[in-house]
């Protein structure tokens, strides 16, 4: 077993929302998951036991938040159970924050969610989050512990790269985007292009211009998330309707509910690439998914080792 630079042994559990994906990181970290006793109880209620001795341990619990609201309760249990059993030092790896997108008061009466959930994991003892492109980056200032944020980028530019397709233009599929594809453009030597869209109502979207010159080029569109998949392939087809080739989407969190395959599958997008953070609910010839353990992993070596892990936060 590895140790941490104070000397305490490094153990990596995982709960149940995306077990492949810890899995991987453990074995790209160089040790198997620790044993955790994980189960329902027939009126729905949740059991945690840890099944070895974690007592002084740097420990780091894998647990992805997307709904249902379990996969949160889960991870609040695990954390709960290792701090019972005198974890030295508990980390949560988030790979998929749940919750992000209500992260603040946009109309009269409703929750701040993200808030209510850093509360809780503050509360149950969390010591640190390790999180990975947060629907919104200010959501890292809502805890009062430190927080890695990390970003998909490392690993969509490395597979652009491998392509060697040439004559892209990034397009960001809303302002909101803006930023990161900025960023993506700088990294591949890219021109830049935004969409100007308004959301009529939740979960639907409607394009109203594109800013940018697209026609005859290769667009690469990215986006931190998606849901229903309304907003990228509303972009993609207006994209193709304006003069480009091939249009790759990509996005680090696949959520996919509600008619979200139907569209991929009928849209423009020649494919899209997504990381492993949520694991897919089918499958689609559309859709290709690179896997962001070794990104989590080396996080998690540099943590231990109380190394910087700063060159992992470039967006």
């Amino acid at each position: 077993m590895f140790t941490d630079s104070r000397d305490r042994p490094i153990t990596i559990f995982s709960g149940r929302s995306n077990l492949p994906l810890g899995e991987k990181i453990a074995a790209e970290f160089g040790q198997e998951l620790g044993h955790v006793t994980l189960k329902d109880f027939s009126d729905g209620e949740i059991y945690v036991r840890y099944e070895e001795s974690i007592r002084g341990t740097d420990l780091f619990i894998v647990q992805s938040t997307h709904p249902r609201g379990d996969n949160w309760m889960e991870l609040l249990l695990m954390i709960d159970a290792a701090k019972r059993a005198s974890a030295d030092r508990i980390t949560a790896v988030i790979p998929y924050f749940g919750y992000a997108r209500q992260e603040r008061k946009d109309q009269p009466r409703v929750a701040i969610a993200a808030k209510m959930v850093a509360n809780m994991l503050t509360t149950v003892g969390i010591d640190r989050v390790l999180a990975m492109d947060l629907h919104a980056p200010q959501i890292q200032g809502f805890f009062d512990v430190p927080v890695d944020h990390l970003y998909g980028s490392a690993v969509f530019v490395e597979y652009l790269l491998a392509t060697g397709i040439d004559d892209i233009v990034v397009v960001a599929p809303d302002v909101g985007s803006l930023k990161v594809a900025r960023a993506y453009a700088k990294r591949l030597g890219a021109d830049l292009a935004v969409i100007d869209k308004r959301r009529p109502r939740q979960n639907e979207t409607e394009v109203m211009h594109i800013i940018g010159e697209i026609e005859g080029k290769n667009v690469f569109l990215i986006d931190d998330l998606i849901d229903t998949a309304g907003t990228l392939c509303g972009a993609a087809n207006a994209l193709r309707e304006n003069g480009a080739r091939e249009i790759i989407g990509a996005c680090t969190h696949a959520v996919l509910s509600g008619p979200a395959y139907e569209r991929i599958e009928s849209s423009a997008l020649s494919r899209l690439i997504v990381t492993d953070t949520i694991p897919l609910r089918q499958t689609s010839d559309k859709i290709e998914v690179v896997s962001v353990a070794g990104l989590f992993a080396d996080a998690i070596r540099r943590i231990s080792a109380d190394h910087s892990i700063s060159t992992l936060f470039v967006p």
